[in-house]
């Protein structure tokens, strides 16, 4: 099914004299991103566009439209422009306040836009997108992507991305550190003494007087012992 990328501001959101605009960092992981050893800086690419009649390359982004919310914005952003759906991360990258490439007048309350950045997991990149014939699209490593940053805020959003992904990659390692081992199956059956099928006795040092505690148990685990 083909999209038509939307033209045109009859629904653009304003706020004072901010234009309001939405967009993403794309991004995927390496090939080599199951090395534990691989610093998070080389397990990551991004993923960057053309701008119209122009060489230089961004993040895909637009105006955000009265009948969508911002992350709905940011990802119908990101697959006109570059060719592709995922996973957005909700809590958003920033706000950064910056001015059309087309009007830099400094002095002017025209041009001014105020821009919600996300990072989208890439999970689909399609072969045919609505603004391919304007627009070309480069997988890039942090670096390359820091040099080519044609904008400040640009540069500073990425810096907040890598930020955030070293964060979950910490987590993540931490997790895999502190995770515990299930308790093998055997261990807990031998602990207990079955009486129904849904429930078995097991004795703990709190219990007095021989008076045993009924737990559940759930019989797919105990239905494989043999009955006698």
């Amino acid at each position: 099914m083909s999209v038509e990328a939307r033209t045109g501001r009859l629904r653009q959101r304003y706020d004072n004299n901010f234009r309001l605009v939405s967009g993403c960092i794309p991004y995927r992981l390496t090939k080599d991103a199951e090395d534990e050893n691989e610093d998070t800086q080389t397990r990551i690419e991004v993923l960057m566009v053309s701008s119209p009649n122009r060489s230089d390359l961004v993040f895909p982004k637009g105006g955000w439209e009265n009948d969508e919310t911002v992350m709905e914005a940011a990802c119908r952003e990101a697959l006109e422009e570059a060719g592709v759906r995922g996973k957005l991360n909700e809590k958003p990258l920033g706000i950064w306040e910056f001015r059309s490439k087309s009007k830099q007048d400094l002095h002017s309350l025209e041009g001014g836009c105020r821009g919600y950045m996300f990072s989208l997991e890439v999970t689909e990149e399609l072969e045919i997108w609505p603004e391919q014939e304007n627009r070309y699209r480069k997988w890039l490593n942090i670096q390359d992507a820091f040099q080519l940053c044609r904008y400040e805020w640009m540069r500073e959003a990425l810096e907040k991305f890598m930020k955030v992904m070293s964060e979950e990659r910490k987590v993540e390692i931490t997790e895999e550190i502190v995770e515990p081992l299930p308790k093998p199956v055997p261990d807990v059956i031998a602990e207990c003494q079955i009486v129904s099928s849904n429930y078995c006795v097991t004795t703990t040092s709190s219990q007095h007087h021989g008076i045993s505690a009924i737990i559940p148990f759930h019989w797919q685990i105990l239905k494989r012992l043999p009955l006698t």
